[in-house]
């Protein structure tokens, strides 16, 4: 039998991305031939794939494309249980595809997953497929699509993992006419602002903030407010303008943009709007943190090479 080296189960781990004790008895059972191993966790790993789908998938990436025109943009978070998966070169290429696939589609994550690839594979059987090989659990989030009839649709990218591929990604549509150019390059700037500000804005305006968010504020500043021993008709008047207020921090248009704290988000469109001769507005705006909301699992590296070494 040949002998299965460390270095050998680094290999077929980094081919992989399977577990460390994966990769060693598929090594093990296929006596060191790395092409054989890869079928084998590909084999065993398409028995399995149901039952890993209850495993917390916190990390991965989201991906983001434009399309040609610059009318259209999309975001898909794809997770993963590791950030070590998410380095794979399959992982990532999965999601890039992914997002191609979600710029022809109308923008729902069972659409996407239905949906065909380019080389002809549903979404959710290369999913599948890569649960098998890798040996994670992985799935489709989430996802989203903006687009403008006259305007632009802007990306950035935040951290970036590779191409088109990231930790934080937002997306913003800039509808009006003029330069495309123009409107791209600020769109991008929005998009940096909404990526990099302090508090990230939970809705374009004050109209569109979900109301059960804004009742719950409304809730906090009450019982703060009779806590410092005010009559009700003052409380009440002090807590509509620290409503107003955390409005004005929560909404988008409101925000000091990052780069230009002395101007608002809004006053920069209607700067803009001067400068390409032509009316703008944003149209929307879409903000993506990986893994935000999903309960985090924490992994123990150390303990796992540990385990590797003791099992040798």
């Amino acid at each position: 039998m040949a002998e299965i080296t460390a270095a050998l189960v680094k290999d077929l781990r980094e081919k992989s991305g399977a577990g460390m004790m994966d990769c060693k008895k598929a090594l093990q059972e296929n006596n060191g031939d790395l092409e054989a191993s890869m079928d084998w966790l590909r084999t065993k790993g398409l028995s399995k794939a149901a039952k890993k789908s209850d495993r917390a998938a916190a990390e991965g990436l989201v991906a983001g494309k434009v399309a040609g025109d610059g009318k259209t943009g999309v975001l898909v978070e794809f997770n993963a249980e590791t950030d070590f998966v998410a380095k794979n070169d399959s992982f990532q290429a999965a999601a890039r595809e992914f997002a191609d696939v979600a710029l022809t589609v109308d923008g729902d994550v069972e659409a996407i997953r239905n949906a065909k690839t380019s080389k002809g594979e549903a979404v959710q059987d290369v999913i599948t497929n890569l649960i098998a090989t890798i040996g994670e659990n992985m799935q489709l989030r989430r996802a989203a699509k903006l687009s403008v009839d006259q305007g632009a649709v802007s990306l950035y990218l935040h951290n970036k993992q590779g191409d088109d591929v990231a930790r934080l990604a937002v997306l913003v549509a800039l509808e009006g006419a003029g330069d495309q150019a123009v409107l791209q390059e600020v769109g991008r700037k929005i998009a940096m602002h909404v990526a990099g500000t302090p508090t990230p804005p939970l809705a374009l305006n004050s109209d569109e903030l979900d109301p059960e968010v804004v009742a719950k504020e409304r809730e906090i500043q009450t019982q703060t407010a009779m806590e410092s021993g005010k009559p009700r008709e003052i409380a009440e008047k002090m807590v509509e303008g620290r409503i107003r207020k955390w409005q004005e921090e929560v909404v988008l248009l409101k925000q000091p943009f990052v780069m230009n704290p002395d101007q608002t988000i809004e006053e920069l469109v209607a700067e803009t709007s001067k400068q390409v001769g032509s009316p703008l507005k944003v149209k929307g705006f879409v903000r993506f943190a990986l893994g935000e909301g999903v309960e985090k699992k924490v992994d123990d590296f150390a303990a796992e090479v540990a385990s590797m070494t003791s099992a040798s």
